[in-house]
């Protein structure tokens, strides 16, 4: 699989009518030719996709692949990882204390200054497991499934508010505009599911502050956009038909709109009009299948009881045993955002309250796709876009206090299923939490060791627009985190 793929003589002859299409109907100039060029080149890297009349069509990895799905569970907001993965006692010896100047030296935040007071950590920690991981007492479901996980301690960014943050662990760039990773894997390795979208958002816990821009496609095909589902009431707005109306009125309509769509494909080669008629064709086939995937009804009472899930509820457990049912029907990158992780006062209310939403579905989804034989060929991903200070935000103005700024420079990450080392504790910070001081890992390794695990290579996975050749992660070296694959 080398992007952009290919182009077969049936869609050269495609291309060709449609740069003629451009040049006659559109009144383009010889002044205009180098844009006429462009365009061409850029439907040539969407050939394969209007080749197969399926945009979404399974495609072959680089590679054999460790994994088929990815879970991700996007915690938005910024966990505080001193108050959850980073156990740091010298805090507690220090609080009330200013931070060391040596320490925060040329650093910058959103609200607080640097050399703000210490504040400890808020709760206690202890070992679990064989492997002996350092897990916070706010997460006691977390801490029975710790051996099947690979913590890392030293994640970092050069982003440091939220917007930007988000999206760039999303998308690759820090501004709305790039395609996202579900996106790309759409792109890259298409879709094992005939009736759902094989790139799928569900969210919970408030507004995100990357938006929509999160599960954007981009400059790739439009097919390729994350698809919002809603954990309660139709999966998706409008997926119902209204009363009275008939399935088979319905189907006729759409072959009849089918029949000209594929006219107009013929004539000018927009792969566009192959991602319109493969979109309508996909929400046919959801309107029977995406309410048999919300209809919990069929799930046992000890299922809904791991998760703590109920049904028709709007929420976190809910959003975890519907990401189990979609990676049960081939969806191939399940985005799992939970927010209200931001907690710029009362970080230790914050965390128990976001902790008591979260630990035990999280576990849960572990467990669950464990016992069901899915662990070995799903990566889950836990994680949110940086951390938290070790020093205290507080702010009478604002109505803050014992809260932590945003802090790019040290962060946690947790990882498990297929391909992952279980058990395993990768990095380290120094004794403040503050800098990271053993084995750096950046967000486009995180982003090339997903792809890795789904048989990509990341510096191979490009798409050309504008001229030039993108991809998820940058032009600069970036790599797989090898300590945490099996």
């Amino acid at each position: 699989m080398n992007h952009p793929h290919g182009v077969s003589p049936r869609l050269q002859a495609s291309i060709h009518r449609s740069r003629r299409w451009f040049f006659r109907d559109c009144g383009v100039g010889v002044g205009r030719i180098a844009l006429a060029s462009l365009i061409a080149n850029e439907l040539k890297s969407n050939a394969s996709a209007a080749e197969s009349g399926n945009p979404t069509a399974p495609r072959e990895p680089h590679f054999p692949a460790k994994v088929k799905r990815v879970i991700y569970l996007f915690m938005a907001g910024a966990p505080s990882q001193l108050e959850l993965f980073d156990h740091k006692p010298k805090l507690a010896e220090l609080e009330g204390k200013p931070i060391p100047p040596s320490v925060v030296k040329g650093q910058r935040y959103a609200f607080i200054q640097p050399n703000a007071n210490v504040l400890g950590p808020r709760f206690k920690f202890a070992k679990h497991g064989e492997s002996g991981a350092e897990i916070s007492e706010v997460m006691p479901h977390l801490a029975k499934v710790v051996d099947d996980l690979a913590i890392v301690k030293s994640l970092h960014t050069d982003k440091f508010n939220h917007s930007p943050a988000q999206l760039f662990f999303n998308t690759g760039d820090g501004v709305p505009g790039r395609p996202s990773m579900g996106s790309w894997l759409s792109y890259g390795l298409g879709s094992e599911a005939d009736d759902l979208p094989s790139f799928v958002v569900l969210k919970s816990g408030g507004s995100l502050s990357g938006g929509a821009s999160m599960w954007s496609s981009g400059f790739l095909p439009s097919s390729h956009q994350g698809v919002p589902f809603r954990s309660q009431g139709d999966p998706i707005l409008n997926v119902s038909n209204p009363a009275g109306f008939d399935r088979q009125a319905q189907r006729e309509s759409l072959d009849l709109i089918r029949s000209l769509n594929e006219k107009q494909l013929e004539k000018v080669g927009d792969p566009e009009i192959a991602t319109r008629i493969n979109a309508y064709e996909m929400a046919f086939r959801m309107q029977a299948a995406a309410p048999d995937l919300m209809d919990f009804s069929k799930e046992t009472k000890e299922t809904l009881d791991l998760y703590g899930a109920n049904a028709g509820e709007s929420s976190f457990a809910n959003n975890c045993l519907l990401a189990r049912r979609m990676a049960e029907r081939g969806v191939r990158f399940i985005q799992v955002y939970h927010s209200g992780w931001d907690h710029h006062s009362n970080v230790e209310g914050g965390i128990r309250g976001q902790a008591k939403q979260t630990d035990q579905a999280s576990a849960a989804l572990i467990q669950d796709l464990k016992q069901r034989g899915l662990l070995k060929d799903t990566l889950v991903v836990w994680g949110g876009e940086f951390g938290r200070t070790p020093m205290v935000e507080a702010s009478a103005a604002l109505g803050r206090s014992n809260g932590r700024d945003h802090h790019p420079q040290a962060f946690s990450m947790w990882f498990a299923g297929g391909g992952i080392k279980s058990g395993t504790t990768l990095g380290a910070t120094d004794e403040l939490g503050f800098h990271v001081v053993e084995r750096p890992v950046d967000v486009q390794d995180v982003q090339a060791t997903i792809l890795h695990l789904l048989g990509i290579d990341h510096t191979r996975l490009s798409f050309r627009f504008r001229g030039l050749d993108f991809r998820l992660t940058g032009v600069e070296e970036h790599h797989p985190v090898k300590e945490i694959l099996a």
